[in-house]
């Protein structure tokens, strides 16, 4: 493989979209500094890192000069610190973190080290998150662009238009003619829209698992490609931090941004509730355990924290390479890194 700084010195295309990168970066930074927010840093290496079941994290030691040695892990996301820093009293909040994900592949939309944009405000809920999101992104193409219209994938992009806002449920049942309301109590559902699809799956399948089978491959690949699209309302088993909706409890007030078919944001309304949220990472932690990952005990720090009064608040997540790759018109996150996993490691592909 040729070193990447070659690469670099000779393909003038990836050193612009470096540049890009960059001028991204400050564009991010400008929106929220004149926003009032406080943009904040939090650690990466942890005691306790999220309770994601499909998630895995970089596994480490911490030692200290006297020979006492703590397992440790790299952070996936900085979500539990700076919700503790929303219980302190820092109200509007930003960070750029680097996040780090065991097993993920070194090409298309994965980095095992990527970039995050976490912010969370009080006093607003996911409806006011997808508000910012969407003048974010505007304004951000705006500044490092000068044009909010976008050329991805061979299709043009208006940011500017009205973004939609669509359901879940409306989703599944508009691309894979899915009732999910139903679907929520007969996972036989879903498994015979699987094997319409030609995905047969046995019947002791998970219910999340056969959800998921069908949505991404007859519903998250329609989502985004004529204009943006706020995907809302998830089932509730699918959002362990995020609030139930007033609307059906069945539900979580998550919503995921697609743009051009590429999932660009993860939000919710914050669950503020100590007591539901140790029962739900401590259901995450047995799924964790029967998949075989990494187990470590939930933060109590952090629900310590939620004890003590997290004041109401959204929250969201949002890939920094992955909205460098929209506005550089890249499908391959390689193409808007430096020096991606690939390079370092083993990258047959490469």
């Amino acid at each position: 493989m040729e070193p990447r700084w070659k690469q670099l010195k000779n393909d003038a295309q990836l050193r612009k979209n470096l540049e890009l990168r960059a001028k991204t970066i400050a564009a991010v930074r400008a929106f929220f500094d004149a926003r009032g927010y406080l943009e904040v840093e939090t650690p990466l290496v942890v005691a306790k890192p999220g309770m994601e079941p499909h998630l895995e994290p970089f596994q480490t030691t911490v030692r200290d000069p006297f020979g006492n040695a703590s397992e440790a892990f790299l952070i996936t996301s900085p979500e539990y610190a700076m919700k503790k820093l929303l219980v302190a009293g820092f109200p509007k909040i930003y960070q750029l973190a680097k996040c780090f994900r065991n097993g993920e592949a070194f090409e298309g939309r994965h980095n095992p080290e990527f970039t995050m944009l976490e912010w969370y405000r009080t006093e607003t809920d996911y409806r006011g998150i997808m508000d910012e999101t969407e003048a974010l992104v505007k304004e951000t193409a705006e500044r490092v662009l000068g044009t909010k219209v976008l050329s991805w994938r061979g299709e043009t992009l208006d940011l500017g238009q009205p973004w939609e806002r669509l359901t879940v449920a409306e989703a599944m049942r508009r691309h894979a003619d899915v009732d999910l309301d139903a679907a929520l109590s007969d996972k036989k559902i879903l498994l015979d829209v699987a094997a319409r699809l030609g995905h047969a799956l046995p019947a002791e399948t998970a219910w999340d698992d056969a959800f998921f089978s069908v949505f991404l491959n007859a519903v998250e690949p329609q989502l985004g490609k004529k204009v943006p699209t706020f995907l809302y309302d998830y089932p509730v088993s699918m959002a362990a931090l995020s609030k139930p909706s007033a609307r059906d409890p069945r539900y979580a007030e998550r919503f995921e941004l697609y743009i051009g078919g590429l999932e660009l944001a993860n939000a919710f309304t914050e669950l503020t509730d100590a007591k539901e949220q140790r029962k739900r990472l401590e259901e995450e932690r047995a799924l964790r355990q029967q998949l075989g990952r990494i187990d470590y005990a939930p933060d109590e720090d952090f629900l310590a924290a939620l004890e003590a009064g997290m004041p109401a608040s959204g929250g969201i997540a949002l890939g920094i390479d992955r909205l460098v790759m929209l506005l550089a018109g890249e499908e391959d996150i390689r193409r808007v890194l430096a020096f991606p996993a690939g390079v370092m490691f083993q990258d047959k592909k490469a």
